[in-house]
């Protein structure tokens, strides 16, 4: 791709341009849709469950994205140290979970309400709020988004 040569005037230009590489290289975790848009692409033909953490800052940008398991076809084993240690280990203040149904149906189990309760207390614990838990499954007829978040239905 073509990228334009860029001349510089004076330090405050710089320092602005700077800003915007850092702001564009960066993306901003603000929605639980920016949430599906960016994990759609890794999640998109998975056959089992993968579970991931979006690490981001204060203003919620984005650090890093960690897989932490890989599971069955129809549920993943997770565990607070495994979620919190990339974000502890990459200063993150803030993360966002978020795992695939491979069924297509993102309504989430027993099992994923529970597991995040779990996290978003142990999170309390360390210091590390949980923004969401969002889970990507697929569009149908029926079911015009494929993504549920969690923090909209109320369930954390």
């Amino acid at each position: 791709m073509y990228q334009p040569v860029l001349f510089v005037s004076s330090y405050t230009d710089l320092m602005e341009l700077a800003e915007r590489y850092i702001t564009d290289t960066q993306p901003s975790m603000e929605s639980p849709a920016e949430v599906a848009r960016y994990m759609r692409v890794l999640l998109h033909d998975s056959r089992q469950e993968e579970f991931h953490v979006l690490l981001v800052n204060t203003k919620n940008q984005l650090i890093g994205v960690k897989r932490v398991t890989i599971g069955l076809v129809d549920r993943s084993q997770v565990h607070a140290r495994e979620v919190f240690f990339s974000a502890i280990e990459s200063n993150a203040s803030r993360v966002i979970l978020c795992h695939n149904h491979p069924s297509g149906d993102p309504t989430p189990s027993a099992q994923d309400i529970s597991c995040t309760k779990s996290l978003v207390s142990a999170g309390k614990i360390i210091g590390i709020e949980v923004l969401d838990h969002v889970i990507i499954g697929k569009k149908t007829r029926n079911r015009p988004r494929d993504y549920l978040s969690m923090r909209e239905e109320n369930l954390i």
